[in-house]
């Protein structure tokens, strides 16, 4: 090989590896979520009165308030708990896999997609959930989740503190 393919061929690998490389900014932001968490309350836009939704193909909403999440920026990994509520709801720990989505001109991005002991996905259809990352700082986060409800556009804020 000569050495302008080689230049050549250096400078084609510099190109990929910084188009796959994940920006300053999305570092930050898993640096922030790394850690445990507390979800402390659950808020909604577009809805009014008792709201009966499930969150996350999991739970109703309630019994998520004071979920524990952990995130591990190393691996990715991490997991979320429900706990019963007084027996209202069932007690459930949940393996996730987790990362910053990031799209040109976008905000930023938290992604997860849960998985087994053996991390696999264990939900059908490559199911995974998207959430907007309105605030995020070493003590507080906060997420939104923008769906379809009821035929409605509606919003699901989650708010969490460092545990």
């Amino acid at each position: 090989m000569n050495i302008k393919s080689s230049i050549l061929a250096i400078i084609l690998v510099l190109v990929v590896f910084a188009s796959c490389s994940t920006s300053k900014e999305a570092r930050t932001y898993q640096s922030n979520i790394n850690g445990k968490w507390q979800l402390k309350t659950v808020v909604t836009e577009g809805i009014m009165g008792n709201v009966k939704a499930q969150l996350l193909n999991e739970a109703p909403l309630p019994c998520f308030v004071g979920s524990s999440w952990e995130f591990n920026q190393n691996n990715s990994l991490g997991s979320y708990s429900i706990n019963q509520n007084g027996g209202e709801c069932v007690a459930v720990k949940r393996n996730i896999r987790w990362s910053i989505y990031e799209s040109k001109d976008q905000p930023k991005l938290f992604q997860f997609k849960k998985v087994d002991a053996k991390y696999k996905d264990i939900e059908e259809g490559n199911a995974g959930y998207r959430f907007t990352i309105v605030q995020s700082d070493k003590q507080t986060m906060q997420l939104r989740n923008d769906v379809v409800f009821e035929g409605k556009p509606v919003s699901f804020i989650y708010n969490f503190v460092r545990n």
